[in-house]
């Protein structure tokens, strides 16, 4: 099997309203979230809730935390978090916008270590297609890759 990298690292963060945090406490550790709202995600292909997944100092701990309220998408989780409604685990990157603005904020950040991005893995062939030596010889800087027409020119 041949494995490219197609993305940068990913972080997740925990999240919550100002308000949230205000009235019910920030927590310390991922133990601690037993005793808050949390938005829970449901998992479409398995039906099941998300474990909240932590890691700290090489320690990994996954958290099946309790709410109210459950969604399968993400841009749900992130607007009840910012309405107040409890904590959120999302990507970090799909919340920066609500953090500069001060509608969210991030609690336990240091048990949000990075971890690898993502991989495009496929077996070897005998000789690569255009497409994969296309993905294997972009850098992956965190930049979006570039569109059609960009690499083509009008069309």
């Amino acid at each position: 099997m041949i494995a490219v990298r197609i993305g940068p690292d990913m972080s997740m963060a925990v999240v919550g309203s100002p308000t949230y945090l205000a009235k019910y406490g920030v927590p310390a550790t991922p133990a601690e979230l037993q005793n808050h709202r949390c938005i829970n995600m449901r998992l479409p292909t398995i039906g099941g809730l998300y474990a909240w997944e932590f890691e700290k100092a090489g320690r990994e701990l996954k958290v099946r935390v309790d709410g109210q309220l459950t969604f399968n998408s993400l841009r749900q989780r992130i607007d009840a978090a910012v309405i107040g409604f409890g904590l959120a685990y999302v990507p970090e990157d799909a919340v920066k916008d609500e953090i500069s603005r001060g509608s969210l904020i991030r609690v336990l950040e240091t048990w949000c270590e990075p971890f690898p991005g993502y991989y495009l893995y496929y077996p070897m062939p005998s000789h690569w297609c255009g497409s994969i030596d296309f993905i294997a010889i972009l850098p992956c800087e965190g930049r979006p890759l570039p569109r059609c027409s960009q690499l083509m020119g009008p069309i």
